[in-house]
């Protein structure tokens, strides 16, 4: 079985593929380490990383350079590359080909656009369709922000359907988290769907009794660290305990023993 094969066959149903997302290469690692086969990146934390906004197109060389550590890792990795970083089909065939090329094994490309809108229709099929001629073997998620961006709920059917019959070998569809309607969507596709986890939405079992075959973490990760780095901050800055069980800083420094490059 290659890595892409591995990485389909990790979308099941009654096992759904939990995604954990990393923003940089030591939260790769640290996943990687804690047991996750597959990570993926987060779109939100690679921008604000390099202190960017989100979704605006313009961290493609910080999220390419993150992938390529990251294939270093035992892990099976899916990239987040927002909108494909271009609007024609051969720039996001040729991001494409080039992740494939490096070793990841698939990729997450959006349909919301930055001014809250959603791309044409025809649009995003072609870059899709694109996507799948340069690397075929690549897991294409293609994300629907209908629920996501307001006043385009009615149209996750269609989209859906559309980017299922382009090609992409699942859809992903943030923010949808009525029971019903998730299970409606199962019921009409024939590939995986992927939904956004939600402390306020249904659980990993109820998803999985739903149908579901990926739940990702998309940035809850990078906002759970920030918000505990924040917390021992004040922590200390209180003279009051600190977390206990935190990594050392051996430890710590051995995680880029996992990603360091090789002669």
């Amino acid at each position: 079985m290659t890595r892409f094969e591995e990485f389909r066959d990790l979308h099941r149903a009654g096992a759904p593929l939990v995604l954990p997302n990393a923003w940089d290469l030591a939260s790769a690692a640290a996943l990687t380490g804690a047991g996750f086969r597959s990570v993926g990146t987060t779109s939100l934390g690679v921008a604000a990383a390099a202190g960017r906004p989100d979704a605006q197109g313009d961290t493609r060389a910080e999220t390419v350079r993150l992938a390529r550590g990251m294939v270093r890792l035992d892990a099976l990795v899916s990239v987040d590359v927002e909108g494909g970083f271009g609007d024609e089909p051969e720039q996001v065939a040729a991001l494409a080909a080039e992740l494939a090329g490096a070793g990841v094994v698939g990729i997450n490309i959006e349909d919301g656009r930055p001014d809250g809108g959603l791309r044409a229709l025809g649009t995003q099929c072609a870059l899709i369709e694109a996507v799948k001629d340069a690397a075929p073997h690549l897991f294409v998620n293609a994300r629907t922000d209908t629920h996501w961006l307001p006043g385009h709920t009615a149209l996750t059917a269609e989209r859906a359907a559309a980017y299922r019959d382009a090609g992409a070998d699942g859809v992903f569809v943030p923010g949808l988290t009525d029971d019903a309607a998730i299970a409606d969507l199962v019921r009409a596709l024939d590939v995986p769907l992927n939904i956004l986890y939600s402390p306020a939405g249904p659980s990993l079992r109820a998803l999985t009794d739903l149908g579901v075959r990926r739940v990702s973490c998309g940035s809850l990760l990078l906002r759970a660290a920030l918000d505990a780095t924040v917390a021992t901050a004040r922590a200390v800055a209180r003279d009051e305990p600190v977390p206990a069980g935190l990594p050392t800083y051996a430890e710590t420094q051995a995680l880029a023993d996992a990603y360091a490059e090789r002669p």
